[in-house]
């Protein structure tokens, strides 16, 4: 295998209470020795996530994800085929040695085992085995979905999976995570919010849909505070959920996190 889809990133303005909701809800486990005052890093056993503090400037939302490479270089040389530059990332970073971006402009951090960003999840859930819930995939919305996928393909060698006949995504998998490419069109968002070609949602496999519902059941009374935010509440929110649970077949429960992060939860 030459690459793992196994870090992913949120920008948040309640990001201590999102790394709440995720250990949860979905029993994610917080990094040891996290500073108080930076990022929450939390992890799965495979996929490690940042939930980084919002700044001037930066929206908040589901914003990149990362590959760990056998080899960074032979990534990088493959990068230069289609023209795409990349930034070498400050050694305060717990995952992202290099940053660099598809020719659509979607931004992802490379990665390799050896090098010394690397700490908190990415070194401590190494051979710990996988959660048994877990990210199982994540969408990203491009105007050019075929074209995207034979980039992700050729510079990371994911392998195609599972594209039904009439299907209009790709689903590219590193054999645990998948990454599904689907067509961004603005007449999809007629009657609500429109967003930007960007990361759309990510996916959660549980190992019961009915003690996974019970569960989100009893968190809500619980605590208010880590409450799923509501996505049926209006006309708007209604049309974009419809339009979430018709474009990734993946996903049999929707849901958000605490920051309106789309959630695509599955049992099978």
């Amino acid at each position: 295998m030459f690459a793992k889809l196994n870090h992913l990133a949120i920008v948040s303005e309640k990001y201590a209470l999102s790394c709440r909701f995720y250990e949860a809800y979905f029993g994610m486990n917080t990094a040891q020795g996290v500073r108080a005052e930076g990022a929450g890093v939390i992890g799965d056993g495979y996929v490690g996530m940042n939930i980084n503090p919002r700044g001037p400037g930066r929206g908040g939302r589901l914003e990149h994800f990362g590959f760990e490479v056998r080899d960074a270089q032979t990534a990088l040389d493959r990068l230069k085929g289609f023209g795409v530059q990349w930034l070498k990332r400050p050694s305060n970073r717990p995952y992202a040695g290099i940053s660099a971006h598809d020719p659509d402009g979607n931004v992802f951090d490379i990665s390799q085992e050896d090098m010394e960003n690397r700490s908190d999840v990415y070194v401590e859930q190494a051979g710990k085995g996988i959660n048994k819930r877990f990210i199982s995939h994540f969408g990203v919305r491009t105007m050019r979905p075929d074209a995207m996928a034979e980039f992700y393909r050729t510079v990371f060698e994911l392998e195609p999976r599972n594209k039904r006949e009439g299907d209009p995504n790709h689903y590219l998998t590193d054999g645990h995570m998948t990454l599904v490419i689907m067509p961004w069109n603005i007449m999809d968002y007629d009657a609500t919010g429109i967003m930007p070609p960007s990361l759309d949602h990510m996916g959660f496999k549980v190992e019961n849909m009915e003690k996974f519902k019970a569960d989100v059941e009893r968190l809500e009374a619980r605590n208010p505070y880590i409450q799923p935010m509501s996505i049926d509440y209006g006309p708007e929110a209604r049309a974009r959920k419809k339009l979430f649970e018709t474009s990734c077949p993946y996903c049999q429960y929707h849901m958000a996190d605490v920051d309106g992060v789309l959630l695509g939860v599955h049992e099978g």
